[in-house]
């Protein structure tokens, strides 16, 4: 079970976009996820009329590794380190550690 999924609402914490906010669009093998509006790059396209691409200059999201991002608590309002922890029904959960309250 991994710490971010797709889905999270995330906060970069290191880098070129450090403080933005953004969901986690996929995560990539390797420990990288890519987060919407995050680590936006200039791509130059080579059109293809066959499959109707056209060319030209694109944004593009790149990933990111996962250690510069953390989980947003709406709670407290900031990033948050993530634990798992068992329910009584055996099922197994991601809890926020600073107030240890069940993510989803």
């Amino acid at each position: 079970m991994n710490r971010l999924r797709k889905g999270d609402e995330v906060i970069v914490i290191a880098g070129k976009d450090k403080g933005r906010r953004g969901t986690i669009t996929r995560v990539v093998k390797g420990n990288k996820v890519v987060v919407e509006n995050v680590n936006v790059v200039k791509k130059h396209q080579k059109g293809n009329p066959n499959t109707g691409v056209p060319g030209g200059i694109i944004d593009k999201e790149m990933p990111i590794d996962a250690s510069n991002v953390m989980l947003f608590n709406p709670a407290t309002g900031k990033g948050d380190r993530v634990g798992f922890r068992y329910l009584d029904d055996g099922r197994k959960v991601r809890y926020f550690k600073s107030n240890n309250e069940i993510v989803e």
